[in-house]
């Protein structure tokens, strides 16, 4: 076996898909020959490079290739062995070191290997055994993806409607890339086909935060035969912007103008079940609660209220004339604020 292609990718043996796409990735863009320079160099490392990507990244092949290397790697580590073994039982006073070293080398030289050759041949002799292995069925990879709902949405349960990429073997070159010795054209030599897929999902009542629901094989496609893959999916509950939640009940801030605060008024409060009208007694204080019954969240035989906190607001553009009513209020003003 004369190239390693883990050695050429500089990876691990046990690396993953997305592993060998990255590693392929930053060594096409360092030794491209618009980028290296177009020496002869370059493009051989250029083509070793493309030539290991090939290989490896085709599942077929790279059981293929590692099943060779560790017959490879068996084989040579054997003769090795034999060798060393024959070195330590010959008389040193029979033979020169360079007499063996010579013949050392020329029984390492007997030994050649064709990784190919090899793959094909076994093959050829166990059919059967190899389709199991090499052509068995494999699960698709599983996606993973994540799906925001509101609070009272987690508590009544609901249905989400979320569109997913996904990608399968491109169905014309069978994840090959190649047909006919020419890049594929349905996928442009990528091997794989993405596309957006459509899913309703059920999320039941009483979910909790970053809960994992499985929708199963609806991950990527299996191969030989294989089931697809699963598509989990991460629930995300988001408190709204404008309330909080206490259990069942809600929490609202509502703003009033000062002469609302101290004449009163009726207000329009949105709750969860629509809008309703929010009486503001006289004199009615900054940062007090008003309690709506049965304005919260609903579960089962229960059912919270909404508590409103009160804020007084003053506005930031007032007219000259509400200044100047102010103003008034200033003069005639019967009571110190900070003495009561």
């Amino acid at each position: 076996m004369t190239k390693d292609y883990y050695k050429i990718l500089d990876i691990p043996e046990f690396s993953t898909q997305d592993e060998i796409k990255n590693a392929y990735r930053k060594l096409a863009r360092k030794w491209h020959p618009d980028v290296a320079g177009s020496t002869e160099d370059v493009i051989s490392k250029f083509k070793e490079i493309n030539e290991a990507y090939e290989i490896l990244s085709d599942r077929v092949k790279k059981a293929d290739y590692d099943t060779a290397r560790k017959f490879y790697n068996y084989a040579n580590s054997n003769t090795a062995k034999k060798t060393t073994a024959e070195q330590n039982t010959t008389n040193p006073n029979t033979k020169s070191c360079k007499a063996e070293t010579k013949n050392t080398a020329e029984k390492n030289a007997g030994f050649s290997f064709n990784w190919e050759e090899f793959v094909s041949k076994a093959r050829k002799e166990s059919h059967s055994k190899n389709e199991q292995s090499a052509y068995a069925p494999q699960k698709g990879e599983n996606i993973y993806a994540d799906v925001e709902i509101t609070v009272l949405e987690a508590i009544s349960g609901t249905v989400k409607v979320i569109n997913m990429l996904q990608t399968n073997v491109c169905p014309k070159c069978g994840g090959r890339k190649f047909v006919n010795g020419s890049k594929c054209s349905h996928c442009e030599g990528k091997g794989e086909i993405s596309s957006y897929k459509k899913f309703s999902v059920k999320i039941p009542a009483g979910v909790k935060n970053n809960s994992k629901i499985r929708l199963a094989e609806e991950g990527e496609k299996g191969l030989y035969g294989g089931k697809n893959g699963d598509l989990y999916l991460t629930v995300h509950i988001i408190e709204p912007k404008d309330y909080k939640t206490e259990g069942l009940n809600v929490l609202k801030t509502v703003t009033v103008a000062p002469y609302e605060a101290v004449l009163g008024a009726n207000v329009t409060v949105t709750t969860l079940y629509g809008k309703v009208s929010l009486k503001i007694a006289p004199n009615t204080k900054n940062g007090q609660k008003i309690r709506l019954n049965g304005c919260g969240i609903e579960q089962g035989n229960k059912v919270g209220d909404m508590i409103v906190t009160v804020e007084i607001q003053i506005p930031k553009n007032l007219t000259n004339e509400e200044i100047e009513l102010y103003k008034r209020l200033q003069d005639i003003a019967s009571t110190n604020v900070r003495e009561v």
